[in-house]
This record gives structure tokens, sequence and C-alpha cells, in this order.
């Protein structure tokens, strides 16, 4: 059966309307479910998505299937202060579980905290090109999303998903074209930073630009060492 839509007074200055950033207050808002499984949009006057960041770039960009949803496994690289995390955490839920891994110290303190409040964030303060370091940590996880701005991201993904990625398991990332290449244009490095990923068994099924919301930015979404006899 539909979830129930949950109407919310949006008069007070509330979360995320101190800086500018937020809806517009005064007017009622609906709160309902997006197609996407634990994704939730606010109606009003202004609609927005309640889940944020890059992954919800790459919803409103158009992807199909995130593939993170109630009771998932999600390992995510590149997890900086833990602001997506929280959204990925709301979303999988008590039965699921997010393994965020950030190298950045400064970041990681403020990771750890968003934890200290989540049961179900596992915090790895750790290099994501060396997953040995934390293969004790992390059980077999259903989706990877990446979101490591580096020129090898594509080689990170491949080994995190060789440590951790279920067969036929589901991976997203955030290709960021400047940080791999800035003298090509984005969409030439998008297309080799695909390739790349074919060569590492992995199979892309959606890609879509993260255009208006980030310039230069690609979010690819598909699976990784499909069984033979399994269909998309």
């Amino acid at each position: 059966s539909r979830a129930p839509k949950y109407v919310v007074g949006s008069g007070g200055r509330g979360r995320g309307g101190g800086r500018g950033g937020g809806m517009k207050g005064g007017s009622k808002v609906i709160v309902e479910p997006h197609r996407h499984e634990g994704v939730f949009v606010s109606k009003g006057k202004e609609d927005a998505l309640v889940t944020k960041e890059h992954a919800c770039c790459c919803i409103l960009g158009g992807v199909d299937n995130i593939w993170i949803k109630p009771g998932a496994k999600v390992l995510y690289l590149g997890a900086a202060s833990g602001t997506t995390v929280s959204h990925v955490s709301d979303i999988v839920g008590p039965t699921g579980v997010v393994y965020p891994v950030e190298f950045s110290h400064r970041s990681g303190r403020d990771l750890v905290n968003t934890a200290k409040k989540r049961t179900n964030v596992i915090p790895i303060i750790e290099d994501a090109r060396h997953p040995a370091k934390y293969r004790m940590l992390v059980g077999t996880v259903d989706v990877i999303f990446s979101d490591v701005a580096q020129p090898d991201q594509a080689r990170i993904l491949a080994l995190n998903a060789s440590y951790f990625l279920k067969n036929g398991g589901h991976f997203v990332i955030s290709i960021k074209a400047n940080c791999i290449d800035s003298t090509v244009p984005a969409e030439a490095v998008f297309s080799q930073e695909v390739n790349k990923l074919k060569a590492e068994q992995f199979k892309p099924a959606e890609q879509v630009t993260l255009e208006p919301f980030e310039r230069d930015h690609a979010c690819v979404v598909g699976r990784y060492r499909m069984p033979k006899k399994q269909k998309d």
C-alpha cells in the first residue's frame, strides 16, 4: 500500500532555513514518497527532494534506480563529513547498514559524530585506495556509492568492489571531470571513465549529467560481475 502523505507546516526557521538554503516558510508543505524507495519529496510552492547531495542530483538527473533502499548494505567512498551519509542512513533504515570511508581526519571527526546518533552507520577513517586496511570492518555489500574526487577514482571503485561488492551488486559513481583531466571536454572524460569501468567487470546501465545542479559532473549506475544467466 502507498505510504501516507505527511503535511508539514513550514512556518519557522526549521532545519536548513537559517542560511538561505532551505525552502521558503509560511506555507504548508506535503511530504510524500518518491518512486525511489525510501526517498521523499516535499511538495509546496517549491518542490524539493528531502534526500539531498549527489544522491539527490543523480535522482533529479533522471537515473531510474540508485539501488540504495531500505535494508541495503552500502559502502560509501568519499563520505566527507557525513551529510550525504546521514541521508543514505535514513533510506536504508534500521535493517540496513552504511560503511562510510573518509581519509581526511578533520572530516572524519564530523563523520564519527554523525555515526554516534545512527546505529546503522559504521565510520571508517581510512584511505579508500587501501581497502585491505578495513576489510575486517566491512561485510559483503549490495551497493557501492563512490564520490571520490580523484584522478584514479575508477580504480579505487574497482579495488573496493573486488573486496566487498557482491556478484550482481550495484554501483553508483559520481564522476567529476575536472578532477580527472581538465584539458579535454567533460564528455570525453565521462566516456573514458565508463570504458575503464567496463574493463573492471562493471556493466554501466545508466549515465546522466548532473547539470544544472553540478557542473562537469556525471553519475554512472550499473552492476558488477553479472551472473551469466541473470538479466537486468
